[in-house]
């Protein structure tokens, strides 16, 4: 049986937004990627605030656009450069995807990010909500996507009474709300709204059809991982040896973690030696 689409009427309609943009106006976040209108440092704090709470983003955003002020120096970036700054932010794939992503920008684009979203989806890294996100925010044109904190909004506001809501349904509402003639303010509205509920509520996101809960970083491969690259950033080359006496973890799953890091373009292994490739 397929989802029914639920229907706003006017009057809903221009209450909820009076209702978030009376609250971004009194409450919304001076955050440094809000300050400008370059499309480049946008999709470089987008790619950042996948995944990571803006807290940890707001300090490394302005190291990195500083080091590689544009998407020219960011191609010619080499993989160590990169992490060296991204080193605390956490899922390192995303470093390799800005930098294959500034590639093709630079051969295919001419050096400008696409503003369309089927064809930001072609480059590496970019999903459906990052791809809105920068439609919205580095162009200023309608998009509809979803994402954490929008999720939150619309499942307090319109599914009090609901368990297990899917984002088909959340999406035709975040479409009818849709403010077309400023959608930067709007999302930014509706984020800072979302936001603001994760910390005055119990999670409304636990009722989404989609939720799952965060596994635990102390003692997880990420953590390894991270240890890994952080240790062979700062001694440029090591043995497996030493990379296990360095970081203190268990010798069969720094070998596992190794080899896949290896696979995924990470390290280089000539011989025994491991280093950033």
């Amino acid at each position: 049986m397929g989802i029914k689409e639920r229907r706003l009427s006017s009057r809903q309609i221009a209450s909820f937004q009076r209702l978030v943009l009376g609250f971004y106006e009194k409450n919304r976040r001076d955050l440094p990627w809000r300050n400008t209108a370059h499309p480049y440092h946008i999709l470089v704090s987008e790619i950042m605030l996948q995944q990571t709470q803006v807290e940890r983003v707001m300090d490394k955003y302005s190291l990195f656009v500083t080091r590689f002020p544009d998407v020219a120096s960011l191609a010619k970036a080499t993989l160590k450069e990169v992490l060296e700054i991204w080193q605390g932010l956490g899922y390192n794939r995303r470093a390799i995807s800005l930098i294959k992503l500034a590639g093709i920008i630079m051969s295919e684009y001419g050096g400008r990010l696409p503003d369309k979203v089927d064809e930001l989806l072609k480059l590496p890294g970019i999903g459906k909500a990052t791809a809105g996100c920068l439609v919205a925010f580095a162009f200023r044109k309608p998009s509809v996507f979803i994402e954490t904190n929008i999720r939150r909004v619309f499942i307090h506001h319109f599914f009090q009474d609901r368990e297990d809501v899917h984002d088909d349904e959340i999406t035709p509402l975040i479409e009818m709300t849709l403010d077309r003639k400023n959608p930067r303010d709007w999302y930014y509205a509706l984020m800072d709204y979302g936001s603001l509920l994760r910390k005055k509520i119990e999670n409304p996101n636990k009722k989404s059809a989609h939720y799952a809960r965060q596994l635990p970083f102390e003692g997880s491969d990420r953590k390894i991982r991270g240890a890994i690259l952080k240790t062979l950033i700062e001694k440029s080359s090591m043995t497996e040896k030493n990379i296990m006496t360095d970081i203190g973890a268990e010798k069969n799953r720094v070998k596992k973690i190794l080899s896949g890091l290896v696979k995924e373009g990470f390290i280089i292994k000539t011989g025994k030696i491991y280093r950033i490739a």
